[in-house]
């Protein structure tokens, strides 16, 4: 009841868990892709994308069309319900699907804060700015002032087929449009990025992996590692903030290479192998570092065994804490099962 539906939230989404439905953005990427083909099998040369809203930007249009010059013979006007709803991705995926160009035609009753926020980020992953553009156009006139003698010079890149998500498309358009060896630093805030670990610090405790909402951060159930994924990041900052040693932090690229695939080790050690099973459990320099710590130094490990307990698993360890002298969890021994011969023995003679 409170949502104006302008699809800024959308718009920003790293994830897509908010998606703006009216229409999908499947069917914008396919209609920028079928616009700009047609443009060029036609002859147009190098086409421009002009986003606009329903309402302020089509209305200027018509009246640029009717009593002023028109638009350029290479702008191609895109209605869209909101132009907050137009982000990175959007402007990313018209450049990628054909057009030389891709502008935004705000309303007078726009919120720029967004719109400006994806511009920055769209122009820092093409590394260009001049082919995108938001317009300070406040009538027909500004606009035509605005349109006619900019057309920028032609991409040299073939065009891409934008399916699947608003990060996928990013990615085939920034692979196409600016291809580079090494990944592309971003403003912050960006959601794509890597994340370093101090690995003197970290303990491996895993508390990074268990929270991460987007499965970037992975470990292994055969020894203590963990493991990312930089293509699933989305620089939340959940598992920095979480991180009880501070040993992480947030490194917003965009890294176009296969690595950024599939998963890498960030950090590792060796296990420590139960002194009693000899199966490994935990941290060998973590248990070290608390053995050391406490040995002959703190009351409870001073004069006994329990030191023990710290390098056994956890199955041996309650099975030791069990037989222990006045264990908590030991009980009386169990009583001897009565069979029918000690019932018959115990009966009166009649």
């Amino acid at each position: 009841m409170v949502c104006a539906g302008c699809g800024a939230c959308a718009a920003v989404c790293p994830s897509g868990a908010a998606s703006y439905d009216d229409p999908p953005v499947a069917h914008l990427f396919n209609r920028l892709r079928t616009l700009a083909s047609a443009f060029r099998k036609a002859g147009g040369g190098e086409p421009r994308a002009l986003f606009h809203d329903a309402e302020t930007g089509a209305e200027m249009i018509r009246l640029s069309a009717r009593f002023g010059q028109g638009l350029p013979a290479d702008v191609i006007p895109i209605e869209v319900p909101n132009t907050e709803g137009v982000g990175h991705a959007e402007l990313l995926a018209a450049l990628g699907a054909g057009f030389s160009a891709a502008m935004i035609l705000p309303g007078p009753r726009t919120d720029l804060a967004v719109p400006e926020r994806e511009l920055a980020l769209a122009q820092a992953i093409l590394g260009d700015g001049t082919r995108l553009a938001i317009l300070d156009a406040a009538d027909p006139d500004a606009l035509e002032a605005a349109l006619h003698g900019t057309a920028p010079a032609p991409l040299d890149a073939e065009p891409i087929l934008p399916l699947g998500s608003r990060r996928e498309v990013t990615r085939l358009a920034a692979t196409a449009l600016n291809p580079s060896d090494t990944p592309i630093p971003l403003p912050p805030g960006a959601p794509y990025g890597a994340i370093e670990i101090d690995t003197n610090a970290c303990t491996l405790c895993l508390a990074c992996v268990s929270l991460c909402p987007a499965n970037a951060l992975g470990d292994n159930p055969d020894k203590p590692q963990v493991r990312f994924r930089e293509t699933a990041c989305l620089q939340c900052g959940i598992c920095a903030s979480t991180c009880p040693e501070d040993a992480i932090t947030l490194t917003p690229q965009l890294d176009l290479s296969k690595d950024a695939l599939s998963f890498r080790v960030l950090n590792e050690e060796e296990p420590f192998a139960c002194i009693e099973c000899g199966r490994p459990f935990g941290v060998r320099s973590t248990i070290e570092k608390i053995v050391a710590t406490l040995e002959g130094k703190h009351w409870m490990f001073t004069g006994s065994d329990n030191v023990k307990l710290i390098q056994m698993c956890d199955d041996c360890r309650v099975k030791a804490q069990f037989h222990q002298t006045d264990s908590p969890f030991h009980t009386a021994d169990r009583p001897r099962v009565r069979t029918t011969d000690d019932d018959l023995k115990d009966r009166k003679p009649n």
